[in-house]
């Protein structure tokens, strides 16, 4: 440590834990630190490790989830030495990198430590991982987390670890990584907390421009707003620059430049009070000087993927309390301090205690690819704090095969070019198939287009080519435009990155096209025809042009942004494409499918990109076994609709649930009809031979192949437990009634053919009584019972008296147990 700055001088909470940190740092290689916001941790524990003894001058390594505050923090942590960023101190975000051969505390996003990995898996030049402001459980946290504690248990015992939050659920976490937690208690001054009514989520900006003028009249201090997202704080610019409060008015939000988001958070110039609009990147880590006051309008944006449309979109959803208190806290750093919360207490109630890791809920296409590049092949081989969603883990699978990156779970060599670029699968796949098809000048235009903000809003309709046109204007100095710039910084780096110049000329619609089909091979368009400008994509799903927009017409598009919505979806950026250049993405298959409208299987060779047919062909003999397994997919959908389940059949099962149910030791099968259509295999598939039309499935026995279904043995024992009928004195044979619960079954009979039975019959071995429904003459029920004895004696009597005179012709015998049981009525002599 240089002998110019001890960081346990600084006046700071977080001083008074860092003997207990170094301490336990020296006996445990993983650590959890605790601590309110603005305790100090990101700035002073870095530079309190420096000189520990186990970190053997090897470097420290801290992740930030964001580049601004991984710029920040290596700024103030060098002012506090000072130095200037790059020596003692520097960070490193995509594309910019301000390190040295002197650097010893490196600030860093989460794309970069997951390449750092992937460069040295022991991290050999690195003593300690921090992990800043886990709380947030980024998709690249958790993913760097679970390959550092693999190379820790693997190849790096002595690699410290040491997980940092304002806001964590510690003791699930200390449960989860078995390791010590230390707990800061912090100065947090004390924050009012002001509730309102609920606004209404469409006028959040306003709500949040009304809330900041009344906290500018009744506080002082600079005011901290937080919005969901850029529209939002555009909005509530405007309405706070229109209603002059004297507040100097800063947006800050991801997209800006990182100058930009410097005067954000930097004290005015001119001593004015500050307005400062923010998304959740200003939650934690950063410290904008002068706050305190926020304004919370309770909402964030954050990206949530649909695996069955495999888009990405943009979701506004309420915060969790842990966020709030992460945003009320940036009022108390200073001084007292005040945050107004617009929700109701009743709402505070039902928030979420913790976040949910992005894990959960993303996109998990490069997750993927990083593990593969790592040698796992199956994500269940890594001890994840949140295990990654299956469905979400198979799509990821379903697209890096398609890109070529994977095959058969491993990486492939073109999928290790695709890892080296630093950016999503996707873009990278493009990039090299642009150089490769010697558009790489193109490619990165596209690229930077795709990654960052649309630089020319939804007023400028679909086309993306008027967007590379812009940006080439812009490059060649005819056209001025902040957002170009960040666009066109983004491009030159990918142009280093390929070696290629840029190109100003003209691009044309097709070939910018043809790009993005390599980018996006399952959203390939081919129009509908219908007249409305829909279009069929290659994955299955149907999506709209707006009517009246350039490409409404196009016959085909490659398209890089639509919405999630099921049904139709609606296209937002797309170019056009030449389908004689698809080529690449076509394929020649045998279909056999089924066809819902027609009922039949139709069978045909086809050339398809994804699900858009370009040419069929009749299939004349189909692989049956194929067939089969189509049959039983879509019995199994529409199963009670295509095959014949008679009243015969359904007693059958009846029978059989209820000795399921008497019996359960005897081993009988699970026979419902969903279990029969989950389990065809097992009954149905060897009587599907040469079946191909519906009627046909319909003519299916199912009473005699389900009964073959059954051992003889268990044919033998259904029969005599439960029988179809039973015999009673009057000589009938009468139908028993199962219901598949395991009831007794109801024996239904006329009372005049069971005189002289004594008592209620039993099946089941004579363990189970049947309900008799003893019926009138004209087959109305007169009584149900299960103890006909007790019939006999009381009741009958009283039914007797009533129906002897509607029934005069029919036997009403003062004795029924010693009487002669008939069919019908009694026979008279002439």
């Amino acid at each position: 440590m240089t002998a110019r700055f001890n960081p346990l001088t600084i006046d700071l909470p977080i001083t008074e834990s860092i003997p207990q940190v170094r301490q336990l740092l020296s006996t445990h290689n993983t650590l959890i630190l605790s601590t309110p916001p603005g305790a100090g941790k990101s700035t002073i524990v870095p530079l309190a490790l420096l000189d520990e003894p186990w970190l053997q001058g090897r470097k420290i390594v801290m992740l930030e989830p964001r580049r601004l505050a991984a710029s920040s923090i290596a700024h103030r942590m060098a002012s506090l030495l000072g130095e200037k960023v790059g020596e003692t101190v520097g960070y490193r975000v995509r594309f910019e990198n301000q390190t040295s051969a002197r650097t010893r505390i490196e600030v860093v996003t989460e794309g970069i430590l997951t390449r750092m990995l992937h460069h040295d898996n022991a991290l050999e030049d690195v003593g300690i991982v921090i992990f800043d402001e886990f709380h947030e459980r980024r998709l690249h946290t958790d993913l760097s987390m679970v390959l550092c504690r693999e190379s820790q248990s693997v190849l790096r015992p002595d690699l410290r670890l040491l997980i940092m939050s304002a806001t964590l659920d510690t003791d699930q976490l200390a449960t989860l990584l078995q390791t010590p937690v230390v707990e800061s208690q912090g100065r947090m001054y004390p924050v009012d907390i002001i509730h309102t009514e609920e606004p209404d989520i469409r006028q959040l900006s306003q709500e949040c421009a009304r809330a900041a003028i009344r906290a500018f009249r009744e506080k002082q201090g600079d005011i901290l707003v937080f919005l969901p997202g850029e529209a939002e704080i555009r909005t509530c610019e405007q309405l706070l620059l229109a209603n002059p409060t004297g507040a100097a008015i800063h947006p800050l939000y991801g997209q800006l430049s990182l100058a930009e988001q410097h005067a954000a958070i930097q004290p005015n110039r001119h001593g004015q009070r500050k307005i400062v609009l923010a998304t959740s990147i200003a939650e934690t880590s950063l410290t904008i000087e002068g706050i305190a006051v926020v304004v919370d309008c309770g909402y964030t944006r954050t990206v949530v993927f649909d695996p069955p449309s495999g888009l990405s979109r943009l979701k506004t959803i309420r915060i969790s309390r842990d966020a709030a208190d992460q945003r009320a806290g940036r009022a108390g750093r200073l001084g007292p301090g005040t945050c107004y919360r617009l929700w109701t207490k009743a709402t505070e109630q039902r928030l979420a205690a913790y976040r949910t890791p992005e894990i959960g809920e993303a996109d998990l296409t490069s997750l993927l690819l990083d593990t593969a590049q790592w040698g796992i092949q199956d994500l269940r081989q890594l001890n994840w704090l949140t295990p990654p969603p299956a469905t979400a883990v198979a799509q990821a699978h379903d697209l890096l095969n398609k890109l070529g990156a994977l095959d058969n779970r491993k990486i492939t060599p073109h999928g290790k070019a695709v890892h080296a670029l630093p950016c999503h699968p996707r873009i990278a796949h493009m990039l090299l198939e642009g150089k490769r098809l010697g558009m790489a000048s193109l490619a990165t235009d596209i690229a930077a287009l795709l990654e960052e903000r649309d630089p020319l809003g939804r007023e400028a309709g679909t086309d993306i080519t008027s967007r590379v046109e812009a940006l080439r204007r812009y490059r060649a100095g005819n056209k001025p435009g902040k957002r170009l710039e960040n666009i066109e910084k983004i491009a030159r780096s990918y142009r280093k990155l390929l070696g290629t110049k840029e190109d100003n000329g003209i691009a044309t619609s097709f070939s910018i096209g043809l790009l993005l089909a390599y980018a996006y091979p399952e959203r390939i368009a081919k129009a509908r025809n219908d007249g409305k400008g829909t279009y069929q994509l290659a994955n299955g799903k149907r999506a709209i042009v707006p009517p009246g927009d350039d490409l409404a017409h196009e016959p085909w598009l490659a398209i890089a942004l639509l919405d999630a919505r099921d049904g139709l979806g609606k296209v937002f950026l797309a170019a056009a494409v030449n389908p004689a250049e698809l080529s690449p993405f076509v394929q020649a298959s045998e279909r056999i499918a089924w066809d819902s409208q027609k009922g039949n299987i139709v069978a045909s060779n086809d050339r398809r990109i994804g699900s858009i047919t370009l040419e069929s062909s009749p299939l004349p003999t189909p692989d049956e076994a194929t067939v089969i397994d189509v049959l039983c997919d879509v019995i199994r959908s529409e199963g009670e609709q295509l095959l014949t389940f008679t009243e015969a059949t359904e007693q059958w099962q009846n029978r059989v649930s209820s000795l399921r149910h008497w019996q359960p030791e005897a081993g009988w099968p699970d026979v419902s009809t969903e279990n029969l259509l989950h389990h065809l295999e097992q009954w149905l598939t060897p009587y599907l031979q040469g079946i191909r039309k519906a009627e046909e499935l319909k003519k299916l026995d199912l009473l005699n192949m389900l009964t073959r279904s059954l051992s003889y043995e268990q044919q033998q024992a259904l029969g005599r437990l439960a029988p179809t009928h039973l015999e009673v004195p009057s000589g009938s044979a009468v139908k028993l009634r199962y219901s598949s619960t395991g009831a007794s079954p109801v024996l239904a009979v006329r009372l005049q053919e069971v005189f002289g039975l004594l008592d209620t019959p039993r099946i089941n071995d004579g363990r189970t009584p049947v309900v008799l429904h003893l019926l009138s003459p004209g087959f109305k029920p007169v009584q149900v019972t299960k103890d006909l004895n007790s019939f006999w004696q009381t009741t009958y009597f009283e039914v007797r008296k009533e129906l002897k005179r509607r029934y005069p012709k029919h036997a009403w015998p003062d004795d029924p147990l010693n009487a002669e049981a008939v069919r019908g009525a009694i026979r008279r002599n002439k």
